[in-house]
């Protein structure tokens, strides 16, 4: 996010379109960018909006200690703003984030993660990964691998792939994309969905060995969906 306002909107003209409450403050919803999950809520004054927008990264209201906090100053679990917009009211912000670490203070990712047990909607979970988005089997499925990496359980076949390095990893990434393409060229969706499913667990293993993370593949691509087509 841009260090400074459009010039066609003020911070004071922004300031002024949001309805704060009694003591100053306004509700602020913090998503994941790219998988769309709600983070955490917390409350924004005119001070920690402005701080926020001019770093780039969240600030809030503390109410419990009456002060403001910068995300992530301590625990260096920032979040690094892509979008701040409010609702039709005016009482409330959304911000999506590009997020450096787990948002809760417990170590999960989102504060969001004690469910309430409700009778399934079966045309809302016709399938399970949707639970937590769309794309949540990748998040956990990475999650599972970087405690491989750290852990290193005996027996286990991530261990295994982490011990021998990058050379054998990267020969498992060109073996699987070859036996994806064998499969595609045999017109075999069924040996297609497991190859590809293989081809992307090694891809991910290899994104933990080299430590770059799945979100900046997923912030590139969503960068690639802004850019103007050349076709």
């Amino acid at each position: 996010m841009s260090n400074k306002l459009n010039q066609e909107e003020t911070l004071e003209e922004l300031q002024n379109k949001i309805r704060w409450d009694e003591a100053g403050l306004v509700p602020a919803i913090v998503q994941d960018i790219t998988t769309k999950d709600v983070l955490m809520m917390a409350y924004m004054n005119k001070e920690s909006l402005k701080l926020s927008i001019e770093s780039g990264e969240t600030w809030f209201w503390s109410r419990s200690r009456n002060e403001l906090w910068h995300k992530g100053a301590t625990s260096s679990n920032t979040q690094r703003i892509g979008s701040l917009s409010y609702d039709c009211d005016g009482d409330t912000l959304l911000l999506q984030v590009q997020p450096q670490g787990p948002a809760c203070h417990t170590g999960e990712q989102t504060c969001f993660f004690n469910d309430v047990p409700l009778e399934k909607n079966e045309d809302l979970t016709s399938t399970s990964y949707q639970d937590g988005g769309r794309f949540a089997v990748l998040a956990e499925l990475e999650q599972i691998i970087s405690a491989r990496e750290k852990e290193r359980p005996e027996g286990a076949y991530t261990t295994y792939l982490f011990e021998k390095g990058v050379d054998k990893i990267l020969k498992k990434v060109g073996e699987e994309a070859s036996e994806t393409i064998i499969a595609a060229k045999n017109k075999d969706n069924a040996e297609l969905r497991l190859e590809i499913s293989d081809l992307i667990y090694h891809l991910l293993v290899l994104l933990e060995e080299r430590k770059l993370p799945l979100d900046e593949i997923m912030a590139e691509l969503s960068l690639r969906s802004e850019r103007p087509r050349r076709d």
